[in-house]
Order: C-alpha cells, then sequence, then structure tokens
C-alpha cells in the first residue's frame, strides 16, 4: 500500500503511517521485540509480571467447565453488570442501573473506540490531554473528527487553566480523559477536573473518562471520578477494566458506566464490532470486582514500592524523574545525561544495557516540548527482582 486511503492518513499522529504514507509497526511493538531478541529487562510495555488472584482464575476455570462458553449477552452477563455497579457504590459511592446504565467492553481500548464512533464524527472535534494513550488519536482519526490537545506541563504535568479553555470550544463533542494519567503517572488535581467539567458542560459536549487506573493511585494523591463533579454525571462516560486491576491484560474484559442514552448509543455500535466478549470470563472477573478491600489495599501498596524502588534507581543512573501518583508508569527525563532524542534512547537502551522504555514522545508525536522529546516512560508493574536488575544496568550504564 504505496498510498493509504484518506481514512488511514487520519491516524499518523499514533505513528501508523510515517511521511512517506508508508504502513508501519509503532514504537511499542519495536521496543518489545528488541527487548525479546536481545534479552533486555522489559519495562516499556504495561504488562503485569504475576498473574490474577487465584479466586479470580479459579471462577474463569468453573465458567469453562460449567459450559459458559457461547455468546454472552450484548450488555455484559447480567452477574458482571450487577458486579460493576456494586463495585461502583463500593469504591466510589455513586449508584448505576445494572440493567441500563452498565455495559461490558472488549477491554477499555474497544469502550474507548465505541464511545468515539458512536458520538463524534466529522467536522467535530475530540480533546485530550497530552500526551495521550496511543489508540486515542487512532480512534479520533477514524471517526473523522478533528483532535484537539491540552497540554500537560510541569514537573508533575498538570493542564494549565488558559489551555483548558482554549481547547474546550463550541465544536468539541467529545472530552476525553485519562486520570490517573498513562503515560505520566500524573493524577488531575480537582479544581482543574472542575474547570475541564465546566468547560464541556457550557459546551454540551460528552465527557468520556479512562479511569482503568482507579485503583493504583498513591501517597493519597486527590483522586476524584470524574462523573463524581458537579455538572458531570448525566453527560459522562465512565470506562475501566479488569486488565490493570486484576493482571489480566490478556482477558480484555472491560465496562463502561454512565446515562441510559448515551450506553444506549455506545451499545449500537458495538453490537456491530466485537458484539460480545469473553463470556467465561465475566463471571471470573465478577469474582475479582467483589474481592474484600485488603486486596485492593495491597496492590496499590506492593506497586508504590516498586514505583519508589524503580524512581530511585532511576534517579541513582542520572535521570531526572517527574513524581508518579497513579498507574503503572514513571516519566524520567535523560537530559541530564546529555540525551535529547528519547526515541533513539529508548532503542539504545533497550541494545545497551538491556532495559526497555518507551519514549515519551510517541504519546505526543507533535510535541516541540524539549522535555517530552528527551523523556521515557518507565513501567513498575514488574517484578522487584526485575525493577533491580534493571537499576543496576542503567547505573552501571551512567557510570560508564
Amino acid at each position: 500500500m504505496s498510498t493509504p486511503p484518506p481514512w488511514l492518513r487520519t491516524v499518523d499522529a499514533a505513528g501508523l503511517v510515517d511521511e512517506a504514507g508508508t504502513v508501519r509497526s509503532t514504537i511499542f511493538a519495536e521496543i518489545s521485540a528488541l527487548a525479546t531478541e536481545h534479552g533486555a529487562v522489559n519495562l516499556g510495555q504495561g504488562f503485569p509480571d504475576e498473574d490474577a488472584p487465584r479466586e479470580v482464575l479459579d471462577a474463569a476455570i468453573e465458567a469453562i467447565n460449567a459450559g459458559v462458553n457461547q455468546y454472552p449477552p450484548g450488555r455484559g452477563m447480567p452477574v458482571l453488570r450487577q458486579a460493576i455497579a456494586e463495585h461502583r457504590e463500593r469504591f466510589w459511592g455513586d449508584t448505576v442501573d445494572p440493567d441500563t446504565e452498565v455495559i461490558a467492553t472488549t477491554g477499555a481500548t474497544e469502550g474507548i473506540a465505541v464511545a468515539l464512533l458512536s458520538l463524534a464524527g466529522a467536522g467535530d472535534e475530540v480533546v485530550t490531554l497530552e500526551p495521550y494513550y496511543d489508540s486515542y488519536a487512532a480512534m479520533i482519526g477514524l471517526s473523522g473528527a478533528t483532535h484537539r490537545t491540552i497540554p500537560l506541563r510541569g514537573e508533575d504535568f498538570q493542564p494549565e487553566p488558559a489551555e483548558i479553555d482554549a481547547a474546550i470550544g463550541p465544536r468539541t463533542r467529545v472530552v476525553l480523559l485519562n486520570n490517573p494519567h498513562n503515560p505520566t503517572g500524573s493524577v488531575i488535581r480537582p479544581e482543574l477536573l472542575e474547570r475541564i467539567v465546566a468547560r464541556a458542560a457550557a459546551h454540551d459536549a460528552v465527557i468520556v473518562s479512562d479511569e482503568v487506573y482507579e485503583h493504583l493511585v498513591y501517597d493519597d494523591a486527590p483522586f476524584t471520578p470524574a462523573a463524581l463533579i458537579p455538572g458531570a454525571r448525566e453527560r459522562t462516560l465512565t470506562i475501566s477494566s479488569a486488565a490493570k486491576t486484576f493482571r489480566v491484560t490478556g482477558w480484555k474484559i472491560g465496562w463502561m458506566t454512565g446515562p441510559a442514552e448515551l450506553i444506549d448509543h455506545v451499545l449500537a455500535v458495538k453490537q456491530f464490532t466485537t458484539y460480545v466478549n469473553g463470556a467465561p470470563f465475566q463471571p471470573a472477573v465478577a469474582v475479582g470486582l467483589g474481592l474484600p478491600d485488603s486486596y485492593f489495599d495491597e496492590q496499590r501498596v506492593s506497586l508504590q514500592n516498586r514505583r519508589d524502588l524503580l524512581s530511585d534507581g532511576l534517579r541513582a543512573a542520572g535521570f531526572r524523574v517527574s513524581p508518579s501518583s497513579g498507574s503503572y508508569f514513571v516519566v524520567a527525563d535523560a537530559a541530564p545525561l546529555g540525551i535529547n532524542d528519547g526515541a533513539v534512547a529508548a532503542r539504545e537502551l533497550t541494545l545497551d544495557p538491556g532495559v526497555a522504555s518507551i519514549p515519551l514522545q510517541a504519546f505526543a508525536p507533535r510535541s516541540t516540548d524539549p522535555v517530552v522529546r528527551s523523556s521515557l516512560r518507565f513501567a513498575f508493574c514488574r517484578t522487584e527482582a526485575a525493577i533491580a536488575d534493571a537499576s543496576e544496568r542503567l547505573r552501571t550504564f551512567a557510570a560508564r
């Protein structure tokens, strides 16, 4: 394909098309392949080393053995939708109707896709934070809408009020949030989240809030689900997923909650994409959502400890490390090491000393911010042994 069709050209911000118009793989796949080939410690992609809780795994096995292997309902199995509603009320005090205000999706990625395809089109604008998760730009492009961004600035990666106001305007159809934020690890301050909601409400825009890291918030950072901000609930679709909370990234079980009318719009698109998903995994995820508070607390504490271990290791190697208040990720600026191109550094560090990361510019390909251009995203959802190994490799490399 030497000249891609127009719809494919629109997704170039996600790294799918190069300047010559040739379809190519993303740097995410390239770094992972290099890590495997060269035996690097892979702190690039965000998938855990450890397995799901035993109760969740056993529930999936039991469901398969019991014959739960055919099409589930399009909205998701009742047991899962009920568990999602109970989980939402238990942790956030948000009451949703499991029959009309909840839908199961094929992971959070499909939830984002069907939300955008059902709500936005040519002539509309979709606003995201920048840097942004790579699938956002691709799906905005496929919807036909125009992508606008609110840059995250400063050491703690927060949006500026003036730039919020400038980005969200009369053509804004959807504000696509991600909080806690991938790739930066930031948690958006409540007053800034309130400003985003107010601007969306002023222009009658829908908020799609990707909150897959809702349980991975550290240091008592003030995380608030977007739907709970005054004026937001009637216009907000909230997306979450079993992948991060229960370490089952391969199951692809996500969900969306929100007003019945918006959920119906999403369902109308979903039935022509994946239709349904993961029958035996749905009751297993329901079991996970009902685990005691201690499970969620222990996972958060464990990952916070790994974040600290990795951050200390990166500082010892000479990186300038940004605070990470949530997610699986920490951002480290390589400029103090004399590195001003993160894409080159990510490839070279994967080969020697053998530590894989993702350049921050992969999540903000049009940014000219020098910090974005020189920074790398590292994942700390690995074992402590793997993180310690990576830290020592980087420290030794920097000493050389």
